[in-house]
This record gives structure tokens, C-alpha cells and sequence, in this order.
């Protein structure tokens, strides 16, 4: 007897009772906590761009590079639904 592919149920997510709210309410905290850190993480970068341009590049780089990890961390939460959906079983 052979079993293909086609033959194996593949079910939608279904959220357990009671808890589909709870889930949406708190990925709503945690996007809300993401687009705030974004936009201080941001502010400060561009505050140590300003006070590094005379006589300390140092803060300046840190601050070149702090955008850079900020920017990047707000693109991957961007797609972080599509991430997951992608590699749904």
C-alpha cells in the first residue's frame, strides 16, 4: 500500500479556545513595543551622529552602526510574519 503526499491531511491552525484573543492582544503589545523602540533607537543614533561630528568620531561610528542594527532589526520584524508563514509545516 503506498501513501502519498496527497493523502496526508493538512488541517488549518486553529487557536485553542479563549486563547486566540489573548495571542492577538499580546502580538499587538509586542508590535507596538517594536515600533516604539524603533523610533528611540533611531533618535538616539541620529543624537550621536550630531554630537559626534566635532572631535569624537567615535560616538559618531557607534552611532553609523547603532542605525544600521536598528534598521535591521525593524526590517526582520517587518517580515517576521511572512518568515513564519513560509516555513509552516
Amino acid at each position: 500500500m503506498k501513501i502519498h503526499i496527497s493523502d496526508v491531511p493538512n488541517p488549518d491552525p486553529i487557536a485553542p479556545p479563549g486563547l486566540g484573543e489573548l495571542a492577538g492582544e499580546l502580538l499587538g503589545w509586542l508590535k507596538w513595543g517594536v515600533i516604539v523602540s524603533g523610533v528611540l533607537g533611531i533618535f538616539i543614533c541620529a543624537l550621536m551622529l550630531i554630537i559626534g561630528r566635532r572631535n569624537r568620531s567615535a560616538t559618531a561610528y557607534e552611532g553609523l552602526v547603532g542605525s544600521a542594527w536598528v534598521i535591521g532589526g525593524l526590517a526582520l520584524a517587518s517580515v517576521a510574519a511572512l518568515l513564519v508563514g513560509a516555513f509552516q509545516i
